[in-house]
């Protein structure tokens, strides 16, 4: 499982013209998770990664969102497993399906929910266009 993380000042997913998730933090800084699940993922690893973001000291003054309750929007992101080795077109191969990526990725947001974080979602599998106000900026990779 691969997070693709962003601190940042607000986010928003869209999918036809609604919002359908979105964070506006009051202390001023949030996080945008991007999750990509491969084949070999479980929801222990979902898990285990959802706790690792929440404990990550990535806000200022090297807080953690559990520290100061920042709110997390993550967005399903099958693209972080392309692989551009060879040509111009790049493979989704070490991508998981839809079937099996979509309950790891609510895994991931709810395994988040029960630590005590707000989270907001986007639409699994739906074309998403993603605002935000990149802190920092600040990104960081997270992997299983």
């Amino acid at each position: 499982m691969r997070v693709l993380v962003q601190r940042v000042r607000s986010a928003a997913v869209t999918v036809d013209d609604a919002v359908v998730g979105e964070i506006a933090p009051a202390t001023g800084q949030g996080l945008l998770a991007l999750v990509g699940a491969t084949h070999t993922d479980t929801p222990q690893i979902a898990a285990a990664l959802a706790r690792k973001l929440w404990g990550l000291r990535i806000l200022d003054g090297e807080r953690a969102a559990a520290d100061v309750d920042a709110p997390i929007l993550v967005v399903s992101q099958f693209t972080l497993y392309a692989d551009t080795a060879k040509g111009r077109r790049p493979s989704w191969s070490k991508a998981a399906p839809g079937p099996v990526a979509e309950p790891l990725v609510d895994h991931f947001a709810d395994s988040l929910r029960a630590l005590g974080a707000t989270v907001a979602t986007g639409k699994f599998g739906a074309h998403m266009q993603v605002s935000l106000v990149n802190d920092g900026p600040v990104t960081v990779l997270l992997e299983s």
